[in-house]
């Protein structure tokens, strides 16, 4: 009998799997489930988007693209940043196209980080950053985020987290899961810390574009930080894109050289039909943004004003699509609470401590469903709640 313990990585072996999954599969073939769980928009990616999709095809558009992406798609990235967010990346050399915003990351890490770097990463955040540090042969190091500073990293903090070996910061605002944003006074005070160091920024903005009551910075548009920062971003979340798999990463000529091939070694180049759809997209979806942000800040509201009426304290998301009660008054382990929710109400949340240090005695729970489902949620919660 083979032994695969001795065989596979060992480093792949103690990497736990995500606690997002969990309660996804969980919820699968129980009958009148809601999830509120995985992180996908529900809505139907645009038709007119859908459309330059399926023109690419009929036109036999088929072939590798260039490893970068396609010309014209870098282009229109280039003019979309400069549009939205004042950013100012050049299509030869600066940006690259990636499988989705989770291979930009994964390059990012791969191309900057040698063993025992160390990578400060702001938690409660997204299950990825850790363990892909981690695969690199570097050292995680979680700074926990707290309420009370609405789930910012401040200044102090990542002060006190640098050290000689730090070799990157994660700056994941919006942030995923607990909505919370890093305006630009919050991102000059830690350009202040950076500056002067050989620190990079990896800055993940996939959420950038569901900002609620101002616009999205991000730390590239800081003063002496463009030269320092790694923009990840993607089509997902703003364009409810999450299948078409398609990314991008910018940044600094020689970071970007290097990514592109790893990148050509590991994927060769994104879906080409992906790659059509996403210029439509940039050229003609603006209004798809705003109409999606204008219904998901509905939909905000009306979650974290209904949690806030069955008693329990929420902090009140200015990004992305998720809320972050405080379950901590229910005298359950986030873990418990969503296990119990799953297995007497069939709703699907997700553990506050599935997203690292803080996020014990909360849960995640996305607005991204129709309002329909969330007042049903609120009325088992409710229910849930009278048995504890």
């Amino acid at each position: 009998m083979m032994d695969y313990s001795k065989i596979m990585c060992r480093r792949v072996q103690d990497i736990q799997p995500s606690g997002i999954r969990k309660y996804f599969d969980l919820l699968q073939g129980m009958e009148g489930g809601i999830s509120l769980g995985i992180g996908e928009p529900d809505f139907q990616t645009p038709w007119h988007i859908r459309d330059a999709g399926i023109f690419s095809l009929e036109k036999g558009f088929t072939k590798y693209t260039p490893n970068a992406g396609l010309s014209d798609l870098r282009s229109a990235i280039s003019r979309y940043l400069k549009r939205r967010f004042q950013l100012e990346y050049a299509p030869v050399g600066q940006i690259l196209v990636t499988v989705g915003g989770s291979e930009g990351l994964d390059l990012t890490f791969r191309a900057l980080l040698e063993p025992g770097d160390e990578v400060i990463i702001p938690t409660p955040s997204f299950v990825c950053y850790g363990p892909l540090v981690s695969m690199m042969h570097g050292t995680p190091v979680l700074v926990e985020t707290r309420a009370e500073n609405d789930f910012r990293l401040t200044p102090h903090e990542l002060k006190a987290a640098i050290t000689p070996r730090t070799k990157a910061v994660v700056l994941p605002f919006p942030n995923n899961p607990t909505g919370g944003v890093m305006g630009r006074g919050d991102l000059e005070a830690l350009a202040s810390v950076l500056r002067g160091t050989d620190i990079m920024v990896v800055s993940d903005e996939i959420y950038a574009e569901l900002t609620y009551g101002g616009r999205h910075a991000s730390m590239a548009s800081i003063p002496d930080m463009y030269e320092r920062t790694v923009v990840v971003n993607g089509f997902s979340k703003a364009y409810s894109m999450t299948g078409w798999r398609l990314g991008y990463v910018c940044g600094p000529r020689p970071i970007i050289a290097a990514m592109t091939k790893l990148h050509q070694y590991a994927i060769m180049s994104a879906p080409t039909t992906s790659q059509y759809a996403a210029i439509e997209a940039l050229e003609h979806g603006d209004g798809d943004i705003e109409a999606m942000r204008d219904e998901y800040d509905g939909r905000r509201r009306f979650l974290v004003d209904g949690f806030r009426k069955l008693g329990l304290d929420c902090f009140e998301p200015l990004g992305a699509f998720y809320t972050f009660p405080c379950i901590k008054s229910t005298g359950l382990t986030s873990e418990q609470f969503c296990d119990r929710f799953l297995a007497e109400e069939r709703v699907a949340v997700i553990p506050g401590s599935a997203f690292g240090p803080g996020g014990e005695g909360y849960v995640r729970a996305n607005y991204a469903a129709s309002m329909r489902d969330l007042a049903e949620v609120l009325v088992r919660l409710e229910r849930f709640l009278g048995t504890l």
